[in-house]
């Protein structure tokens, strides 16, 4: 086990000056390159065009076969269970080409190509059966490169601009749920089967594009920001200190003497769950609850979505100097809010209000998680496994909380959905506190 030190204070400053190893003198970061992060963005927004899709409209293709709502959050989670297992060891395989010059790229297109088949043929099984078999086949081969298309910003953006970076990236993202929304209303009424060929035929253009544009200059991008030390002044390990496996990688998160990871990755969990429980099941309860059509409640994620938009990169440049922990705590809490606002006035503009608000506080949440994960990584050769890392914490807390908000739902009915999820919720916040305590304000 190599005995590499505690970085300290790693959530905080993000833009301050660093040092180079051979002279010891502080020199300003680079500037962000606005291209990289546009193509960059555009690889994230290729593949998360599908998932949104996937979590609005699938959960109603089960509901034809199941009517447990616990168990179609089940099913819906069961892709997050699939990720736990896969990314960590895809990433940690992408560390590894990553470091020998041969890039990314290569998982992440025949991976794209694959998932693309049975996320298609979804609308055509005629049984519980093949719709299983197509869900858990796109579930799997989606998985298997999506953790690596976002470690893609710690390739092409230096350390000191991965937080800005990412607010860019997760407003790509936000549009994704626009798409979702748009397809959902435009077309998922009259052509289911168009509707699934879209999300697919979408994400192989569009990573075809950032791959032509970014997969040649991995290895210039890579060099450049070899000898940058991450945000906190602590220089990356060298590659004599590199980990084995990614079990190494985790057993060392698990020994940090301060326990920062570890609170974070237990955040992470809690509140990707309530998000995750909250877009699997916001189309069934607006059936439900708000008497809409399916497509009509597909869309209630679009203002949201368009809030979202809005708010995330004057929040990424916010939480640099707010710090990333404090960022992620009000986040939560206004999520919080947000969900109590909608089972107070179970209308279609509450339930529409409580989406903006909610989704304003998961912005800081999406913002500032992966990148604060990132600078706690004790090596810049294990970023890709540190994204698996996120992976898991995220994915297993989005494979139990669907299911488990829609037990409670089984329990107490639709119409308390968005209480029971603000309940679930606030022990988010409890952890981020904690977390928000142990680091130090930011410096100026």
């Amino acid at each position: 086990m190599p005995n590499i030190a505690p970085q300290p204070e790693p959530l905080e400053d993000l833009s301050a000056p660093v040092e180079r190893p051979s002279d010891g003198e502080p020199t300003a970061p680079r500037r962000m390159s606005a291209s990289t992060v546009l193509w960059v963005t555009l690889a994230v927004f290729a593949q998360e065009s599908v998932w949104n899709f996937y979590d609005a409209q699938v959960p109603s293709e089960l509901r034809q076969y199941i009517a447990s709502a616990g168990l179609v959050g089940l099913i819906m989670g069961m892709d997050n269970i699939l990720g736990v297992l896969i990314q960590p060891w895809t990433g940690f395989l992408s560390d590894r080409r990553a470091r020998d010059g041969k890039g990314r790229w290569a998982i992440i297109l025949i991976g794209a190509a694959l998932a693309s088949v049975p996320f298609a043929l979804i609308p055509w099984t005629g049984g519980l059966p093949l719709l299983m078999l197509c869900v858990v086949g796109f579930a799997a081969m989606a998985n298997a490169f999506k953790g690596i298309t976002e470690t893609l910003v710690s390739d092409y953006v230096a350390p000191s601009h991965r937080g800005k970076a990412q607010g860019f990236v997760k407003a790509g993202v936000s549009l994704t749920i626009v798409v979702s929304s748009l397809i959902s209303l435009l077309v998922v009424d009259r052509s289911l089967t168009l509707a699934f060929a879209i999300p697919p035929v979408l994400m192989l253009l569009l990573l075809t594009t950032s791959w032509f544009f970014l997969g040649r200059r991995h290895r210039a991008a890579a060099l450049s920001h070899a000898d940058e030390p991450s945000p906190s002044g602590t220089l990356p390990a060298p590659p004599s200190t590199d980990f084995a496996s990614p079990w190494a990688v985790v057993k060392d998160l698990v020994h940090d003497p301060s326990g920062a990871r570890t609170l974070l990755m237990l955040g992470i969990f809690c509140f990707a769950g309530m998000w995750s429980a909250l877009r699997s099941l916001l189309t069934p309860y607006g059936t439900e609850v708000l008497d809409l059509s399916r497509g009509s409640a597909g869309g209630l994620a679009l203002p949201g979505a368009v809030a979202f938009l809005l708010c995330v990169v004057p929040i990424a440049y916010a939480s640099s100097r707010l710090g990333q922990a404090r960022a992620m705590r009000y986040g939560v809490g206004l999520f919080v809010v947000g969900l109590l606002v909608g089972f107070a006035v179970p209308t279609v503009p509450g339930t529409v209000v409580a989406m903006v608000i909610t989704s304003v506080g998961y912005s800081a949440f999406a913002v500032n998680a992966l990148v604060a994960l990132w600078n706690l990584a004790p090596s810049r050769h294990v970023l890709g496994t540190y994204t698996g890392l996120y992976t898991v914490a995220a994915s297993t807390g989005a494979a139990l909380g669907p299911a488990l908000l829609g037990v409670t739902v089984d329990v107490t009915g639709w119409r308390f959905m968005l209480l029971n999820g603000a309940v679930f919720a606030t022990i988010a916040f409890v952890v981020f506190t904690r977390l928000a305590r142990r680091v130090a304000p930011p410096q100026h």
